[in-house]
């Protein structure tokens, strides 16, 4: 078991007791909210395991819910991450795989991203975050991009939307860097970035958003990521069934050299 996933379990086990507590209570989530400060909808992601609890959360809620220590010594043996919880058995993944292949049709990928799009990624992120998570969350995302660097180095491949690259996050010169950025790691050995044109008549990836995986025991995945969760397809038809349709996506796209210069255009223009 990835130490992702028991710092993920971790977060879940402390949810239930919680919730355990919470109802014994006779408390609402809503009621434990106004004694922690928390939003209706925060005690719920707490509950379910998809946020730590922070600052004073575990000790009020201890005190307020009569759980006589339970909870503190529950928080003790919380791994906190940087993930959102979700999301860390994939990142544990990531960070070994032999080869990476993206297709994004809203927004630039986190391996691509520079610092200033990254954060501005997480400015307009709905709900809010508060200040000290945007941070941690962005050192993570940044963190991930070591596995461009490792050696051996692993096959890297996206397909980009074209109009990704012209939703302006951050303000014109943040994308303008961003797109400098890309051409910079375009220029690597094990990259290739590759541009879906706006007036491609045919388009293989109309499902949406996807990530291809080879593990390090040669092991093919894949991974859909969507607004709060993310799952794993590893079982066929399914999973051919995606690989498939990402190499038709490759053959519609523009080549790594037509898309450099479109790439390059647009950010001329900025």
């Amino acid at each position: 078991m990835h130490g992702s996933e028991r710092g993920s379990g971790n977060l879940k086990m402390f949810g239930s007791l919680l919730r355990f507590f919470r109802e014994r209570a006779g408390m609402t989530q809503e009621g434990l909210g106004g004694y922690v400060k928390y939003s209706k909808s925060q005690v719920a992601m707490v509950e379910r395991g998809e946020r730590p609890p922070k600052g004073s959360f575990v000790e009020i809620a201890d005190e307020v819910l009569s759980a006589q220590g339970a909870l503190l010594s529950a928080a003790k043996e919380l791994k906190l991450s940087r993930f959102p919880s979700w999301f860390e058995n994939y990142a544990a993944l990531e960070a070994e795989a032999v080869a990476i292949y993206m297709y994004a049709n809203h927004v630039i990928p986190g391996l691509l991203q520079t610092e200033a799009y990254g954060r501005a990624t997480f400015d307009v992120h709905c709900p809010p975050l508060e200040d000290e998570e945007i941070e941690a969350r962005l050192a993570a995302r940044l963190d991930r991009q070591q596995v461009l660097n490792r050696k051996p180095a692993p096959i890297v491949g996206f397909v980009l939307e074209e109009h990704v690259l012209k939703r302006p996050l951050g303000g014109n010169q943040a994308l303008k860097e961003q797109l400098r950025h890309i051409l910079d790691i375009g220029t690597r050995r094990n990259v290739e970035i590759q541009v879906m044109p706006t007036d491609q008549e045919v388009h293989a990836g109309l499902d949406g958003p996807m990530i291809l995986l080879e593990t390090s025991e040669h092991q093919q995945i894949a991974y859909v990521e969507g607004p709060s969760n993310g799952y794993f397809i590893s079982e066929q038809p399914d999973l051919g069934n995606m690989f498939a349709r990402y190499g038709i996506l490759r053959a519609q796209a523009l080549t790594p050299a037509e898309s450099a210069k479109l790439i390059d255009e647009v950010a001329g223009g900025l």
